[in-house]
């Protein structure tokens, strides 16, 4: 294989990237800051929730890779004959070395520790000897590897308080990892819902793989009230579903809320105080964990 470097200007980045892929036949193409290390150096992407500042960097580098060493040439010949990529420069044309890229992805996801005993496993390792309830999970298209904070946190919290949930609502599942967490630690008729199609297939098809029960669906299959909610999205989601997640929850139930950064505590708090109260219950990393209890007897609601 063998590697083309390009350094470009903001405007061009996306025009140069699509005539990469679309037309040049490269087989990936990245984009970095042409700038790292220097004192010019900026970040482009803004916090979770947020839009990005702006779509490039003022100067950007382009790496892109091809079959072979003709087809790296013949793509930057074509690409600097066009009138519009006049600011597009050539750094580097040269060779990579052959990888077995599949392991070299898989080498990246090691098993997940949520407690001592329970982990979550990616299908190429062998569980823990210490593990006695496993999560086999591979990364996929939907959001929930076990990876990322606020997933360990939701399930560290569902292995902490393993019980007969009658009924649970995993509210924008992703990969399905929390409803499937839920269904090893004792919880039975499980409705886990996405507006993602994409989440959905995935979420059948671990649930399938870990031989949990549950009905994955679309957002509207959620109906009335559970024992235990979980959310894991974001913020700002979060506070527009302050209602309709509050109404899911049954006297006595649970909410468990998480994608929330430290700086938005008392915004969530305040979205959902006409229905009950959220306490910090978990944090990491600038992540914290929320959950509600709502009374066996219920207040009229506002």
């Amino acid at each position: 294989m063998h590697e083309l470097v390009l350094h470009a200007n903001e405007a061009l980045v996306e025009p140069v990237s699509d005539a990469l892929m679309c037309e040049l036949d490269a087989l990936a193409v990245s984009v970095e800051d042409a700038d790292t290390a220097s004192e010019t150096e900026q970040a482009l992407f803004g916090e979770p929730g947020l839009a990005a500042s702006r779509q490039a960097w003022p100067h950007s580098t382009l790496r892109a890779l091809f079959a072979d060493e003709d087809a790296a040439t013949a793509a930057a010949t074509l690409l600097l004959a066009q009138d519009w990529a006049a600011g597009v420069h050539v750094r580097s044309l040269q060779s990579v070395p052959e990888q077995d890229w599949v392991r070299l992805t898989q080498s990246q996801f090691a098993p997940v520790p949520i407690t001592p005993t329970f982990w979550i496993v990616p299908t190429w390792h062998e569980a823990p000897a210490a593990a006695r309830q496993v999560i086999r999970l591979d990364p996929g298209l939907a959001f929930g590897t076990g990876t990322h904070p606020t997933t360990r946190m939701c399930l560290r919290w569902i292995a902490g308080h393993a019980q007969s949930w009658p009924r649970v609502l995993d509210y924008g599942c992703g990969s399905g990892i929390l409803a499937i967490g839920a269904s090893l630690h004792g919880a039975r008729n499980i409705d886990a819902v996405d507006i993602d199609p994409a989440a959905v297939e995935a979420t059948r098809a671990n649930a399938l793989a870990n031989r949990a029960v549950l009905n994955a669906g679309a957002p509207d299959q959620a109906r009335d009230a559970y024992a235990l909610v979980l959310a894991n999205i974001l913020a700002k989601p979060l506070v527009l579903l302050a209602p309709l997640l509050a109404m899911h929850v049954a006297p006595g139930g649970h909410l468990v809320l998480a994608g929330i950064l430290d700086r938005q505590v008392s915004e969530l708090r305040e979205a959902y105080a006409p229905w009950l109260a959220l306490d910090v219950h978990d944090s990491e990393e600038g992540w914290v964990l929320m959950v509600g209890h709502r009374s066996a007897t219920p207040a009229a609601v506002p």
